[in-house]
């Protein structure tokens, strides 16, 4: 079973669960369920564009590996189903083979789930308001870093986002004018070091 690492997170330890999670309706609602609360089969297969059926089978199959819950009250597909915590982890340095299989499956899902995302903003952005396509950010940067300063910055980004997190589960706490907002945190070395370089042509 995962492992419930605070009231806010699960980590995704067994590689069954992490291939279960690695499918874009189930991490489409997951994120559904995160963001816009608890809902029937009905109301998540109107939200994502999927089939009642389709939809009630991903939440079942979710429910197997702790990341949704029945939310109580309905019966058969109208019942509702609720997010049991707000943030997803997993083990990045793995040695076994079928979890570094599963893990790699699951980052590519989510890679294509942020694609799929920026796409759509991409798409739509012509028709929000200026002061949102002025205030979304889009681009990159190429620093160069050692592991340790690489892992120092991540933990800034993290403390700069900690103050907005209590907005997510407390609906007094967002300002008016807020809408959700999906912020990518990406951060990895373009190419191979120097001494793996070596080390290959060796």
């Amino acid at each position: 079973m995962p492992e419930q690492s605070s009231s806010r997170s699960i980590r995704l330890t067994d590689p069954r669960a992490l291939r279960a999670y690695a499918h874009p309706t189930r991490l489409a609602l997951v994120g559904l369920l995160r963001r816009d609360g608890p809902m029937t089969a009905t109301q998540a297969a109107e939200a994502t564009g999927e089939s009642v059926a389709s939809c009630s089978f991903h939440l079942r199959q979710l429910a197997k590996y702790g990341l949704v819950e029945e939310a109580g009250g309905g019966r058969g597909r109208e019942k509702p189903w609720q997010a049991t915590t707000m943030f997803t982890s997993w083990d990045a340095d793995i040695e076994d083979p079928a979890a570094a299989a599963a893990t790699e499956a699951l980052e590519l899902a989510i890679a294509e789930r942020y694609f799929e995302l920026t796409a759509r903003w991409v798409q739509a952005r012509s028709q929000e308001p200026v002061e949102w396509q002025q205030a979304a950010q889009f681009g990159d940067t190429v620093l160069h870093l050692t592991a340790a300063e690489l892992g120092e910055l991540g933990g800034r980004i993290q403390d700069l986002v900690q103050p907005y997190l209590d907005r997510l589960d407390d609906e007094s706490k967002r300002p008016e004018g807020s809408r959700p907002i999906t912020l990518v945190h990406l951060a990895f070395p373009t190419r191979a070091s120097t001494q793996s370089t070596q080390e290959s042509a060796s």
